[in-house]
């Protein structure tokens, strides 16, 4: 049995710990992370938010050793059986399955700092989208998420005010306002559900391009 990639390029995959069979994650796979997933032994997938291929725990070290890999009866489901290397949720927790509807409630906490194993860049990003999807969520950031203008305005005026600390203020300014524009600028990714990993993938390709070079390959496009 074979999965039919041009009928279903995206397949839902399940990873579960094969020791206790705690259900951890629901991701997706395209073909090549499919194929990597085979040739390594470690769970990759397709990240829709990233756009590109990318391997559990290539940032947090929290990875999934393969031990099965089974498809479903139609063939567009797989079932991971992995040996999970620390947690498997962005959040923190061992499963991305914590919120219990029925009860009303978070049935399991953090075990680990999130900031310190992904960045704080990216762990902003995700509290964000948390905010965005929370329906009783009262704060500045949800404020701004539900008022496209409000936000728009505070982007514009964050970068008029980093431009003037950066023209004649304290290093101190610089680096305070600079945050200030950064996570605005966060809130619009959020707002739009662009990963800031899809940013740091833009930079990376501008990588060795002079100034001239970058705006021609915009051009050509």
């Amino acid at each position: 049995m074979q999965i039919d990639w041009k009928k279903n390029p995206l397949v839902p995959a399940i990873a579960q710990e094969a020791e206790s069979g705690e259900v951890l994650m629901l991701a997706y796979m395209n073909e090549e992370a499919y194929r990597l997933t085979l040739e390594t032994g470690y769970a990759h997938y397709f990240s829709r938010s990233k756009q590109r291929v990318w391997k559990k725990g290539e940032s947090s070290g929290h990875t999934q050793k393969v031990l099965d890999l089974l498809l479903d009866c139609d063939a567009d489901t797989i079932l991971l059986k992995v040996k999970q290397k620390g947690v498997a949720c962005h959040t923190g927790r061992k499963s991305c399955f914590f919120t219990s509807v029925t009860q009303g409630k978070t049935v399991s906490e953090p075990e680990v700092d999130t900031a310190k194993l992904y960045g704080v860049v990216d762990t902003l990003y995700h509290t964000i989208l948390e905010r965005k999807a929370s329906s009783g969520e009262k704060s500045w950031t949800k404020k701004l998420l539900d008022d496209k203008e409000l936000l728009l305005s505070k982007i514009r005026e964050e970068a008029d005010e980093l431009a003037v600390a950066i023209d004649r203020e304290s290093d101190e300014q610089v680096i305070y306002e600079a945050a200030d524009l950064l996570y605005h600028a966060l809130v619009g990714l959020g707002a739009r559900e662009l990963s800031p990993d899809r940013v740091k993938q833009e930079l990376a390709r501008r990588f060795g391009m002079s100034g001239i070079e970058e705006k021609e390959s915009r051009n050509k496009d």
